[in-house]
């Protein structure tokens, strides 16, 4: 009797699982419906997605690091390799980052081997200069001034703003966020296509004065170097892209000299006169200029 009621249960068993084989052979709309997402599911599994805003410092440098690799890798950046020329940047770049709103970042500084005016920064403390730059600035302070401004950029987490506007422009920004490979694609169109709001800008330079007052450099140098670059233009044609990128640039050198002036009658202005001395930039630059 035992043995009886057992082959029954097992009948059964099988029963409902051809049942169940032959209703998953001819799904209905919604049992197609279930198991696309199902499968779509398995496919994106073990994708992680990212909210920006709360990027912590070791994601972002990471990703920073990502965005230097594609941009390397892909020959839109070629960086100049003199080691004399590269370690000075980046002794100007770490003075000026000890000041930063974000000390703590892991920065870093690298020379472009490219004729245009122009620098740039990625998420995560990563900075470029242009050896056109570098060969544009009249003395460190005015170089200094530059990179100051980045580093403002950086500070301000101005590429993560920018990323989350362009990712919802695109379609692309999901309730979970965005996972890795989109962070790195749009860093990378953020650092050589998509020019900073004025908003940010203006923000970058009061960021980057502050920066170049506290760690002793000229406070006259911002100012100087962008009406400089102003003035090589004034015959017309295409301008630096440095300017090109940063709107509002007259505005920008009134503000500038506006803040520089308040340190003129300061008992203690020798101190912020530091970067000026045009000759030993020039030997400290030999390799490039």
């Amino acid at each position: 009797m035992l043995h009886r009621r057992k082959k029954r249960w097992m009948y059964g068993l099988l029963a409902c699982i051809v049942a169940i084989s032959v209703n998953l052979a001819t799904p209905t709309v919604s049992q197609a419906g279930f198991f696309e997402n199902l499968l779509r599911g398995v496919l994106i599994w073990g994708v992680q997605s990212y909210q920006i805003s709360n990027l912590s410092d070791a994601q972002e440098q990471d990703f920073g690091q990502q965005i230097h690799n594609e941009l390397t890798r892909s020959g839109q950046v070629k960086l100049y390799q003199n080691q004399r020329v590269v370690s000075y940047i980046n002794e100007i770049g770490q003075r000026l980052a000890r000041q930063s709103t974000r000390p703590n970042l892991n920065y870093r500084f690298f020379v472009v081997e490219d004729d245009s005016v122009n620098a740039f920064a990625t998420m995560g403390g990563y900075n470029y200069v242009n050896t056109g730059l570098i060969k544009t600035a009249a003395n460190e302070a005015e170089l200094a001034s530059v990179i100051g401004h980045e580093i403002g950029h950086i500070a301000a987490k101005h590429s993560l703003e920018q990323m989350r506007m362009q990712a919802r422009n695109q379609g692309i920004l999901a309730a979970t966020g965005l996972d890795s490979s989109q962070i790195v694609q749009l860093g990378v169109a953020i650092a050589v296509d998509y020019p900073n709001s004025r908003s940010d800008e203006t923000e970058a330079d009061d960021l980057g004065f502050n920066m170049l007052t506290r760690a002793g450099y000229a406070p006259e140098a911002m100012a100087s170097f962008m009406k400089k670059l102003m003035a090589a233009n004034s015959g017309g044609g295409r301008p630096p892209e440095f300017l090109s990128t940063h709107p509002a640039t007259n505005d920008r050198i009134a503000r500038l000299q506006n803040k520089a002036a308040r340190y003129a009658g300061n008992p203690q202005g020798s101190l912020y006169a530091e970067g000026l001395n045009q000759q030993r930039y020039r030997s400290r630059m030999s390799p490039l200029l």
